[in-house]
């Protein structure tokens, strides 16, 4: 990366976020020459943003994680293609079995297309495609549950698995994502990256909001609303959460149980509003993103007192 190796050779650098050079109006005129001018202009004033450069140890681990994430994309695709074939051919199951049932698995083991072996062929190539990339995803998802435990990012990956609907993977995705709390002075900063909050045109005494911006990164803002729909469940610490939070420091759980009991509530009294089940979710994302950042920072917190 040119970053790295500039710094290697004594030379200080700062990357800036090429959606937010101002740009002048009219301005068609596009060299070389003046685009280097113009942002050595804008350098010196400050009106270039800067934006944080991942460890090596940080992009490896997020490298791991959107990998996971394309080879469930493909898998959604070769499962629609699958299904689309079968659809194509009229064939399924006289039982009634659904896509996705260990009853249409079997019926789809014994599934065979005698009468025309490029069919037969075309078959048992998709189900192939399906099961090796599933196997894909175990590797994936067993390395990822290794770095759980053995990264730089563990104790955060960790202690951000006492929030409800955040397992493992979702752990993980969320701070590798994140990289490190101290790139967001606020909560609200955070939620902002992620896309969450409302886009806003407002003049005078007049206000309107819109819809969420969608303007940071899809792989947060993905999990975030995965994990806000298990808030629709009363506040509880089962099994397998109790297994999570062992251990974790007082003043995360304290967080992880606030949480529980916050988005709850706001779940239960939109919808009691009439809200639609999309917006709920991303109501509730949005201040998931904000205890995402409390436990994070938190971390942090403690880790530099231990430090001391």
């Amino acid at each position: 990366m040119l970053y790295r190796w500039l710094l290697t050779a004594g030379i200080a650098c700062s990357v800036v976020a090429p959606s937010l050079i101002p740009k002048r109006a009219g301005d068609r005129v596009k060299t070389d020459k003046r685009d280097a001018i113009r942002l050595a202009q804008l350098y010196r004033a400050g009106e270039l943003t800067p934006v944080y450069v991942p460890t090596p140890a940080d992009e490896s681990l997020r490298d791991l994680v959107r990998a996971r994430e394309d080879a469930v994309e493909d898998l959604n695709r070769f499962k629609q293609r699958l299904g689309k074939f079968l659809l194509r051919h009229q064939l399924q199951d006289a039982k009634g079995a659904k896509p996705g049932t260990f009853a249409y698995e079997e019926w789809l083991d014994t599934l065979r297309i005698p009468e025309d072996s490029c069919k037969q062929m075309t078959f048992q190539e998709y189900r192939q495609s399906i099961w090796e990339t599933k196997e894909r995803i175990k590797r994936y998802e067993k390395q990822i549950e290794e770095q759980a435990a053995l990264s730089e990012q563990a104790p955060v990956v960790q202690a951000l698995q006492a929030l409800r609907g955040v397992a493992a993977v979702t752990a993980v995705t969320l701070s590798s994502e994140m990289m490190s709390s101290d790139r967001f002075h606020s909560a609200s900063s955070f939620m902002s990256y992620c896309g969450l909050v409302s886009s806003e045109y407002s003049s005078g005494s007049s206000r309107w909001q819109g819809r969420i911006t969608k303007a940071g990164n899809a792989h947060l803002r993905r999990v975030l609303v995965e994990a806000a729909k298990s808030y629709r469940h009363a506040p509880a610490i089962r099994r397998r959460m109790r297994d999570r939070i062992e251990g974790l420091p007082p003043e995360v759980q304290s967080i992880a149980w606030s949480a529980q009991h916050r988005l709850h509530k706001k779940y239960w009294s939109l919808a009691r509003r009439g809200k639609h089940k999309g917006c709920i979710a991303v109501a509730i994302a949005r201040e998931l993103a904000g205890f995402v950042w409390a436990i994070a920072k938190e971390i942090e917190k403690l880790r530099l007192q231990a430090a001391v």
